[in-house]
């Protein structure tokens, strides 16, 4: 019976995709916006971003990143069936730093590329932003204040998203934005998901964790950008690398009882 039971459990791990394994798989918390208005704030503060922050023009550069952001989005996990449409500029600033906008635009400073020590911790870093945007955590932030500062007319359904009732309630998703600073909820929540996306990838996932070691090494006042946004949620490479690791010995598990991959290898 034992031998049986055992030959049940290897079965159902190899017939289940990796994917399913390990999955760090959150949901998004309250929100009064679509994600379709997600998309839309996200390319209308990107059109006035790119109007004030340098934007690098090196095509070689440019067609790097998109090459990398790409990579990474046919990994992104689907929240309730929504696939964002991301896209991937570099910011010619040296500062280490990189932030996302609702729906899709990220943005990855120059600096940040030259920090990094292995595209894995480039890949890591614009994972983890991706993760903000599938978790709608800019909009996520924009429903609480809404709900603080106007609670009748959210409710009411008197709301509908558009730009100009977000700035009679000083909402915007811009540069200097409260909405690009997050909890450290969301950050842990964003890293964790950027894990799954690298590793599903085939970067290493502990390479997010050594990029975030790295930078708090350089802490002090003038440490960098990046952490000031993007603060620590508590043991942050503590907490990636145990994701890394169980999505790891998963992989381990699922290919050393996968007896037809083997033959297929040989």
């Amino acid at each position: 019976m034992m031998k049986k039971t055992l030959t049940l459990v290897l079965a159902v791990l190899i017939s289940v995709p990796q994917f399913a394994f390990a999955r760090y798989n959150p949901k998004p918390g309250m929100n009064f916006f679509s994600p379709e208005q997600d998309v839309q704030l996200g390319q209308q503060n990107a059109a006035e971003v790119e109007k004030q922050m340098p934007i690098l023009k090196d095509a070689q550069l440019n067609q790097y990143i998109q090459r990398l952001g790409q990579k990474l989005v046919a990994h992104a996990p689907q929240v309730n069936g929504v696939q964002y449409p991301f896209s991937f500029k570099i910011v010619n600033q040296k500062e280490i730093n990189a932030f996302a906008l609702p729906g899709g635009p990220i943005y990855v400073n120059l600096g940040t590329i030259q920090a990094a020590d292995t595209e894995a911790q480039l890949a890591g870093v614009i994972g983890h932003e991706m993760g903000h945007v599938i978790m709608r955590h800019s909009t996520n932030q924009a429903s609480k204040q809404m709900l603080a500062q106007a609670p009748l007319a959210v409710l009411g359904g008197k709301f509908g998203g558009g730009l100009g009732q977000l700035a009679q309630l000083g909402i915007g998703f811009g540069l200097n934005s409260v909405f690009l600073k997050y909890s450290r909820q969301a950050e842990s929540q964003a890293d964790l998901i950027g894990t799954d996306i690298i590793h599903d990838a085939g970067y290493d996932p502990r390479a997010m964790a050594q990029f975030f070691e790295k930078l708090e090494s350089q802490g002090g006042s003038r440490g960098p950008q990046f952490l000031s946004d993007h603060p620590n949620p508590g043991n942050r490479a503590a907490a990636v690398s145990a994701e890394a690791a169980s999505l790891s010995t998963i992989r381990v598990i699922a290919l050393t009882f996968a007896p037809s991959r083997r033959r297929s290898a040989a």
